[in-house]
This record gives C-alpha cells, structure tokens and sequence, in this order.
C-alpha cells in the first residue's frame, strides 16, 4: 500500500504560484512605464514617469526576494529573472 504522506508529486504552493503572478504582473507594469517614459515630453511627465519606475522596481525587488525566501529550489531562477531584466 502507497503511503499518502510520501507521495513523489509535490503539491505547488498557491501563494508562490501567486507571488510568480504578481512578479510578472509587474515586470509588464515596468515595461509599459519605461514605454511612458520614453514618449514623454513635458518635463512633470518625465517626473511622474520617474517616480512611477523606482515604485514599481522597488516592488519587483521585493517580490524576487519573497520568492527566493519561500521556495530555495526556485532562487536560480529567480537570479536569471534578474539578470535578465531592465530593472537591475
């Protein structure tokens, strides 16, 4: 009889699947405000644009380091994200 605490499947972890959600969410929010930036003229714009980059940098550091905190296993790939990315 197989035992059902020793199961070789591993169960994914809703809040790390979410946290990846969220992460890529937010890599989507860089590129379009990096898209923003580029097309602005008016120098308040410029500003905002700034402004609106470093907020959603400062939240995709955060969430990389969640993720690496909460699943060991995933940190090679979440440096790759990083590297990778235009935030760094």
């Amino acid at each position: 009889m197989k035992s059902l605490f020793f199961s070789s499947k591993t169960v994914p972890d809703p809040e790390l699947i979410a946290l990846k959600a969220e992460l890529l969410e937010a890599q989507r929010e860089l590129s379009f405000a990096y898209r923003q930036f580029n097309q602005a003229l008016d120098p308040e714009l410029v500003e905002s644009c700034v402004y609106q980059i470093s907020a959603v940098k400062a939240r995709c550091n955060y969430l990389i380091r969640v993720i690496k905190e909460r699943s060991p296993e995933t940190a090679a790939a979440a440096a790759r994200l990083e590297e990778d990315s235009a935030w760094t």
